[in-house]
């Protein structure tokens, strides 16, 4: 099973998660049977390249996106591409991985978007569990 987590920069398990999926530099992506932690470049169209988040992480495998929250266009992507997505991640690549196993993440559904993510929408604010604040 692979598992990605959008990241900020390039440190492996002690990358810290982004705030924004779309928009990170990184995405950090572990495989749970082998334990190998591979690091991409975000080369989506937030990033001045071309495609969605999801394309990219379809491309690389990736079973499961973790995140801190995101939007509902994002949610339905993920869906129709078979990948699932879980929210309320905090903290670090191996934070997300060690939360993911503990069962202590939740599945995101459209109800839990962010009403205020959209692909070409930026905005700021912290994130609970998904929900804006």
């Amino acid at each position: 099973m692979r598992i990605c987590i959008p990241t900020m920069g390039e440190n492996g398990l002690d990358n810290p998660i982004g705030e924004h999926f779309g928009r990170v530099p990184t995405y950090t992506v572990v495989d749970l049977e082998t334990n190998e932690v591979k690091v991409i470049a975000n080369t989506s169209e937030h990033a001045g390249g071309t495609g969605y988040p999801p394309e990219i992480m379809k491309r690389e495998g990736v079973d499961i996106m973790i995140c801190r929250g995101l939007g509902r266009r994002a949610i339905t992507m993920f869906e129709q591409m078979g990948i699932e997505v879980y929210i309320g991640a905090s903290g670090t690549v191996k934070d997300a991985v060690d939360a993911f196993k503990q069962g202590t993440l939740q599945k995101a559904s459209e109800g839990d978007a962010c009403g205020q993510h959209a692909f070409r929408d930026e905005h700021h604010h912290e994130h609970n569990k998904g929900n804006c604040q």
